[in-house]
């Protein structure tokens, strides 16, 4: 993680820069948080792209594919820019860890038990994926962070809108040349068995320190590679021998002979790997790494932030988060108790705790945004102060489906889940109204909804941010805990119609949309 110098501009589509990521051939990578202190890894698309003819298109295109991948091993994309704005941009999930190929390159190949926990992840990860009907086209190490939560695929359906164009560039190809299958090398096209084949190259760069058609200290072009991947057997010295048959039937040359990522799961499973035991298994010195990643960005993220002028603003104001880890159409966030959860509905609890504690110290980003927009082109009564429009007022209602088929364990069991939300004139700073959900358990008939004081305290353009200041469960005789803080963004889509940004804090099977009562 780099600071930010004077080639860096201030924000991009309205989020605010706090910290240099990286830079690859896309473009550049920026640690950036939402209103509501979410952190996001945001990549600003070099210009160039922008300028070649349909890149727009497949750039959109394939975000949009990429979210239809729900898994614990891929992060989600909450933004992105609006057709036409430039720079174009993408704004994910971040996640504080290292790529495998950082931690190759300074700590040197993983323990072999890492090795087969991280294989048994990245199967699964490509399942997953698989199971969309997509694939990702770009496995290499770099694309590989090793979390805490488990291995995580990231840049997932961006490379393929690059994919024509690079192909036009001085004999480039797509993704690293040396994680590449030979059909793609060769002609191109790549689909899940070229992932497979670029995952079991990840593996033996994860085992050796050297991907299975380079030589260890040699330095040989790209061109070089492709002619191995596509002529020459792989070479698999150091990798471990519970792994070597599998990896090599993974690197076969014709795609029709290689196993699916499904068959490679189940195969090591018999070899004793089993999803989940990475965080068991994580190196010492992985612990002690993520551990101060984690409260550097923890700290650059809590930072008061100033809000951008205008002149240091790279792009128009977002149009809207598009997901939050898990859910394709945002469930309209209402106060019901948190469950315990893995994978992304634990990432998700953690980051709306961490956004209501950020909002009570007053942190919030782009404080500012209120503009005449707010107020029905009136001016507020001062720069600081702005109040909740009249149009906002009055009572919405609307109810979501439950969660009928949950586990009962991680997350509850419902019926159908009624929220009605009131809201009266108020200030920045004021309390706007209350929040009441009515949740049924399924077979207890518990109810287990909450009620909460909302405080404003964000006025955009067409959407407002409330943090609930009290709350308590609707049943005064339930036992559930009702925690405060959790911060809500609610968007007016129509004169009667609210919607909830997924960017605050949420709650699965709730309304996605208020109409006014």
């Amino acid at each position: 993680m780099e600071m930010l110098d004077g080639s860096d501009p201030v924000a991009v589509g309205g989020y605010p820069l706090l910290a240099r990521l990286g830079e690859g051939g896309m473009g550049r990578v920026y640690l950036s948080r939402t209103v509501s202190g979410r952190p996001l890894a945001l990549k600003m698309v070099r210009a160039e792209f922008g300028r070649e003819l349909g890149f727009e298109e497949r750039f959109a295109r394939e975000i949009r594919n990429s979210d239809r991948v729900r898994s614990p091993w891929t992060v989600s994309v909450v933004d992105y820019s609006p057709v036409g704005q430039r720079p174009q941009w993408l704004a994910t999930e971040y996640v504080a860890a290292p790529s495998l190929a950082e931690w190759v390159q300074r700590y040197g190949p993983l323990p072999e038990r890492s090795v087969l926990a991280l294989a048994v992840e990245l199967s699964a990860a490509l399942g997953a994926v698989h199971a969309a009907g997509l694939a990702h086209r770009d496995v290499k190490p770099s694309n590989v962070l090793l979390s805490r939560r488990g291995p995580l695929l990231i840049d997932f359906g961006i490379a393929r809108a690059a994919e024509d164009s690079r192909h036009t560039r001085t004999g480039g190809v797509i993704g690293s040349p040396g994680y590449l299958s030979p059909e793609q090398a060769s002609a191109g096209g790549s689909g899940g068995p070229g992932d497979v084949f670029s995952s079991a190259a990840v593996l033996v760069y994860a085992a050796t320190g050297t991907g299975p058609f380079s030589r260890s200290g040699e330095e040989v072009s790209a061109a070089v590679l492709l002619y191995r991947i596509v002529h020459e057997e792989p070479t698999l010295d150091g990798v471990p021998a519970a792994l070597a048959s599998l990896l090599r039937s993974c690197l076969t040359k014709d795609p029709q002979q290689r196993p699916t990522a499904s068959t490679v799961g189940a195969l090591l499973e018999g070899l004793g790997g089993r999803t989940g035991d990475w965080l068991q298994l994580l190196p010492e010195a992985l612990e002690t790494d993520l551990a101060a990643r984690e409260a550097q960005a923890h700290a650059l993220i809590s930072a008061p932030v100033c809000p951008p002028s205008p002149a240091s603003v790279s792009g128009e104001a977002a149009h809207g988060p598009d997901s939050d880890g898990g859910t394709a159409v945002g469930p309209f966030a209402t106060g019901v108790p948190r469950w315990r959860s893995s994978g992304r509905a634990a990432w998700a609890i953690a980051g709306a705790i961490a956004a209501a504690l950020l909002a009570t110290a007053g942190t919030l980003a782009l404080q500012h945004r209120e503009a005449d927009d707010a107020t029905g082109g009136k001016p507020s009564q001062s720069p600081n102060v702005a109040s909740l429009p009249t149009s906002w007022t009055g009572t919405w209602v609307g109810t979501g489906p439950g969660t009928p088929s949950a586990d009962g364990v991680t997350q509850a069991r419902t019926n159908d889940f009624a929220v009605t939300l009131t809201l009266h004139p108020a200030r920045r700073g004021e309390l706007a109204g209350k929040q009441v959900s009515e949740v049924t358990e399924v077979g207890t008939g518990r109810e287990l909804g909450c009620t909460e004081a909302l405080e404003l305290r964000e006025v955009r353009k067409t959407s407002m941010v409330f943090e609930a200041v009290t709350s308590h469960p609707t049943d005064q005789s339930a036992v559930a805990s009702c925690p405060k803080g959790n911060i809500y963004v609610v968007t007016m889509t129509g004169r009667d119609t609210l919607s909830l940004d997924d960017e605050g804090a949420q709650s699965a099977g709730a309304p996605s949309a208020l109409t006014r009562r």
